[in-house]
């Protein structure tokens, strides 16, 4: 008989969200809650939760002024502390009438750019003393973790002002080398574009944006890069050339040459990243594409040949260049990753195959 979920404490589940090494926290109702370890979803051996279950729980972690948000809006998001051993990142919402809730958790111990698996010309990126620095993919790519690495190197190793503008906070910096602002949307600031313009009065080296998400935070983060500051932000794309091409088509198209110009000044680089189940189902590994602007890129961008850009990326390897394919490749044949996600994720696939018979021939096997 499975225990009553009625005696589950939401501290017990947070608990056994840390132990299990499980990245998120699903409750609903009608089924038992739900981990997410190494990519799959796994239920608890509990009962199946009730109405009465699922608002309880969400009442023992959530503010009034959240609660009262679910009530007119239909949910909320915010960060949650667990003590000192771990911070989540809390979605609730209603799904036919009833409160449900996933937690994701927030790593406690930040990894270096070389765990994380980026090609070492990346840390040089982050002594430059402006520009916009992109990374982007699907959302539970890692984005934060990989943004919350390059913000700690910095904190670490240059003396500067670094403003992070986020929605929740989920990774917190404490004052380095650097003098760390960490601002919430919704607490700290109403908009991501009002706090990056009100950053530019605060004497910022650093402008970390935690999402580009409309229109008017982009020209914001394209206008701070213009400026002498140096900025990250994200955005839910797949590869350096949609990348470009998913900012530029933003704009209103009077607006777009402008916005062409303006990137192919002020654009560094652009880190796109998926995560995927390793081959032995222990954990995920990242995979990456990495664009660095060189001069032949900026001109592409500035000409509206961005299909082209792929091209530069494969033969820019000494500058730390990489497809998202050939590191598919090279994480497959190192045995990280199963032959399905290598074909499935992949931009061309067939070329891919190629490739990999080529390379396996080559190798006598």
């Amino acid at each position: 008989m499975s225990p009553a979920a009625a005696s589950v404490e939401m501290s017990d589940l947070l608990q056994l969200t840390v132990d299990e090494g499980s990245s998120d926290l699903h409750i609903r109702v009608g089924i038992p809650p739900m981990l997410r370890i190494h990519g799959a979803l796994t239920p608890l051996d509990l009962a199946p939760l009730t109405p009465e279950d699922t608002e309880r729980m969400m009442k023992s972690i959530t503010s009034p002024d959240h609660q009262q948000h679910v009530r007119e809006h239909g949910g909320t998001d915010f960060g949650l502390g667990f003590g000192e051993v771990a911070r989540f990142r809390v979605s609730v919402f209603k799904e036919r009438g009833n409160i449900a809730l996933v937690l994701r958790l927030i790593p406690s111990k930040l990894l270096t750019l070389e765990q994380i698996g980026l090609p070492a010309q990346v840390k040089e990126l982050l002594y430059k003393p402006r520009g916009l620095i992109l990374v982007t993919g699907p959302t539970g790519s890692g984005k934060s973790t990989t943004l919350a690495s390059m913000i700690n190197v910095i904190n670490h190793e240059r003396d500067c002002h670094i403003i992070t503008v986020e929605d929740p906070i989920e990774y917190y910096h404490t004052h380095r080398k650097s003098v760390v602002s960490q601002r919430e949307i919704g607490v700290d600031v109403p908009t991501f574009a009002e706090a990056i313009r009100r950053g530019l009065r605060q004497d910022p080296d650093v402008i970390l944006v935690g999402e580009m998400r409309d229109l008017e935070t982009m020209q914001a983060a394209i206008t701070a890069a213009e400026t002498g500051h140096l900025v990250f932000a994200t955005l839910h794309t797949t590869g350096a050339a949609a990348t470009v091409d998913r900012i530029v088509d933003a704009f209103p198209s009077e607006q777009q040459e402008q916005v062409r110009t303006q990137l192919s000044v002020g654009l560094v680089a652009v880190i796109s990243q998926l995560l995927l189940v390793r081959a032995d189902g222990r954990g995920r590994v990242a995979a990456f594409e990495v664009m660095i602007a060189t001069p032949s890129i900026r001109a592409r961008i500035r000409d509206n040949k961005t299909f082209q850009i792929t091209s530069d990326i494969q033969t820019g390897a000494k500058n730390g260049m990489i497809t998202l394919d050939a590191h598919l490749l090279d994480l497959y044949l190192k045995g990280l990753i199963q032959y399905e996600d290598l074909i499935t994720k992949s931009v061309d696939a067939e070329t891919l195959v190629q490739q990999l018979q080529d390379t396996l021939h080559a190798r006598g096997k």
